[in-house]
Order: structure tokens, then C-alpha cells, then sequence
């Protein structure tokens, strides 16, 4: 009777390692399904190629999310293969998983040193930038903003934070790194060789996705004293999809695990409760954000809750920097949306 039970153990063990959500796989293998008859279609009908590929980068971006979250099955290196190619470029998966899960430390939400995803910044570190650099920060806290300049600030800020982690011998950052240009090989042999696309244009295009990303990410947490009223509610929106029904952001902070298509279910089930968690953090939809925000700025540059930079301790008692990987000069270590990403 012992060994029968430890049988059915294992094989519930099993079952639950081996479960396999199959509308998420089925999306990951059309979205790379539709970015070959996208991209193959350049040559014929370039239009149709340049309108649909940065909205597939974009939906690729929203699967990496899932999988670093543990979806669609439950093996990590299963998922990490399945949304391996890069087709958006610019940010290595295991980086950006890393920094991504780091984020989700909601007692540590927009803070300029803690959260990799913080556009905020501190007190001290502003009142250092240069005038050209706080104009341009100001104007990446609007919608206008995030969406033209906001992609090129995270690129470049993420880009010499890493460069900085590689030259001090980042293991972790080195074979991120490693894997993101091995899965960029065959991607820009394909847009190249088959699609016959340019490659700068590609790169616009992949640009273009991170630009339909900041729609999401722009308000997507606020400062507030309660974690819980520092992440957004987008009620409903034509581009939940796209996204994953990442718009339910409060949902998704306080379920991680749960799958894409239950975050409407959970949040259907007491939207009021969910409302008052987050303090009435609550949009309609992206055109409500939109008419807002286009031209004015959502909020302040500066974290309102002042503080200095407070340098950590070592066991010896000496005084050593934050990490650098957390925030750099141009803005945060990732842009959301790498929240793809």
C-alpha cells in the first residue's frame, strides 16, 4: 500500500510538470507562423509586411511574458525555447526575465533604484542631469513621449547598464547575451536572405513594437504610500489581446501565475474589491489614458517620495554603491515592456 501511494505521488507530480496549456503554445506558434507570411509577403505587398510585423513583435513581447512567468508549460527551459527568436530584437529573454521578476516586488514598486522598471528618478540624481536631459524626461512622461522617444531612451539606458555588467564580468549577463545573438543569427538571416527586407527597415519595425508596448506600460504603476495602489486597472481595451490582458495589470501583480486568459475571469469576479485595492488607480480604456496624458505629463519626473541614496554595507562595515544594473543616467535599467519587456 506504501509503494501504491508513493506511485500516485509521482505520477500527480508529474502530471502537474508535464501540464501543458495549449491555447497559450497554439498562440506562440502563430504568432511565428504570421510573422513568415508577414514577412514573406514583402516582396509582393511590402505594405501589408511593415503594418503587420511590429504588431507581431509586439504580441511575441507579450508571450515572453508568459513564459518567464511560467506559462505554457511548466518547465523554464521549454518555455525560454519557445519564444527564443528574437523577433523583436533588442532585449536578450534571460535579462530581461531577470529584471522582470525583480520588478514584480510590489513593496519596492517605482522606486528609482529598486524597480528595474521605474521611470522615475530620485532627487539627487536630478538635480545632476543636465537641462537638455530633464526636458527630455519630461517629455517622456507623456503618452507622446514614451511612444517616439521612450523605446530609444530604454534601449540605450538598458544598453550601457549592460555593457557596464559585461565589463565587470557579469557571468549571468554574459551568457544571456550569448544566447540573444545566437537566436538574432537566424532571425536576421530569414528577414535578410528570405524576407528580402532591408535590414534597418526591420529594425524600425522592431522599434515600432516597443513604441504599441509603451501604450501599455506607460501607466501601468504611480506612486502611492500602499503597494497595492501603484498598479493600474484597464478595464477593457481593443488591445487586451495584443497584450495579454496585460491591461488587468493590478490582477496580474497579485496573481503572477495565473494564466493570461484568467485575469478577465478574476477580475470580473469582484471589480469592486479589485478597485478598492488599488485605491481607484482605474482607466476605462487607452483612449481615456490617451486624451489625458497625449501631451501632459501623467506625472512628475521625481519620485514623490524624497529620499537619498543610501549606500549599502558590506560585512567589513564599508560603505558599497547600488548595483548599476538597477538605473542608469537615460532612465531604467529595462523599458517596460520588454513590460516586452
Amino acid at each position: 500500500m506504501i509503494i501504491k501511494f508513493k506511485k500516485k505521488g509521482i505520477s500527480k507530480r508529474r502530471s502537474r510538470r508535464f501540464k501543458v496549456e495549449w491555447l497559450t503554445l497554439l498562440l506562440i506558434l502563430g504568432c511565428y507562423g504570421s510573422w513568415l507570411v508577414a514577412g514573406l509577403s514583402y516582396g509582393s505587398m511590402p505594405w501589408l509586411a511593415i503594418l503587420v510585423i511590429p504588431f507581431l513583435a509586439t504580441f511575441q513581447s507579450s508571450l515572453q511574458h508568459e513564459a518567464l512567468h511560467g506559462h505554457p508549460t511548466r518547465n523554464a527551459k521549454i518555455n525560454e525555447a519557445l519564444v527564443f527568436l528574437p523577433i523583436a530584437l533588442f532585449y536578450p529573454f534571460r535579462r530581461y526575465k531577470n529584471l522582470h521578476l525583480r520588478h514584480h516586488a510590489d513593496e519596492r514598486l517605482t522606486d528609482p533604484y529598486d524597480d528595474p522598471e521605474s521611470y522615475y528618478r530620485a532627487l539627487t540624481d536630478w538635480e545632476n542631469l543636465p537641462g537638455w536631459m530633464r526636458s527630455l524626461l519630461r517629455f517622456n512622461n507623456t503618452l507622446l513621449g514614451r511612444v517616439t522617444i521612450g523605446p530609444a531612451i530604454g534601449v540605450v539606458g538598458f544598453l550601457i547598464t549592460e555593457l557596464r555588467l559585461l565589463l565587470a564580468g557579469g557571468k549571468a549577463q554574459r551568457v544571456a547575451w550569448l544566447l540573444h545573438i545566437a537566436g538574432l543569427v537566424p532571425v536576421l538571416f530569414i528577414v535578410h536572405a528570405v524576407f528580402g527586407m532591408p535590414l534597418w527597415l526591420y529594425s524600425l519595425l522592431a522599434y515600432a513594437s516597443l513604441s504599441i508596448l509603451a501604450i501599455r506600460s506607460f501607466c501601468e504603476h504611480q506612486w502611492s504610500e500602499r503597494p497595492d495602489g501603484r498598479t493600474v486597472i484597464i478595464e477593457k481595451s481593443v488591445l487586451g489581446l495584443l497584450f495579454l490582458n496585460n491591461n488587468l495589470h493590478l490582477i496580474h501583480h497579485k496573481r503572477p501565475t495565473a494564466a493570461w486568459y484568467n485575469l478577465p475571469r478574476l477580475y470580473r469576479e469582484k471589480p469592486e474589491e479589485w478597485q478598492t485595492l488599488n485605491e481607484g488607480y482605474v482607466f476605462r480604456n487607452y483612449f481615456q489614458v490617451m486624451k489625458a496624458f497625449a501631451l501632459r505629463g501623467k506625472e512628475p519626473v521625481v519620485h514623490p517620495q524624497t529620499h537619498p541614496i543610501a549606500p549599502q554595507v558590506n560585512p567589513a562595515g564599508a560603505a558599497i554603491p547600488r548595483p548599476a544594473a538597477q538605473t542608469t543616467p537615460l532612465g531604467p535599467t529595462i523599458g517596460h515592456g520588454l513590460s516586452v519587456r
